[in-house]
């Protein structure tokens, strides 16, 4: 039961502050300012013919 407790601590503490970081990471990685190009190019690749 030890070792539960210590890894429910943990999740609690670090395993939140890096979820939440790796959260607002994707955040700013989709709205970065050369964003847009990147991601019209991916939205479209189901609609290239080969």
């Amino acid at each position: 039961m030890e070792t539960y407790t210590a890894m429910r601590h943990f999740a609690d503490s670090w395993g939140l502050l890096a979820m939440a970081l790796f959260f607002v990471g994707v955040i700013a990685f989709t709205l970065r300012p050369g964003g847009k190009r990147a991601a019209d190019e991916a939205a479209s690749i189901p609609l290239k013919e080969d």
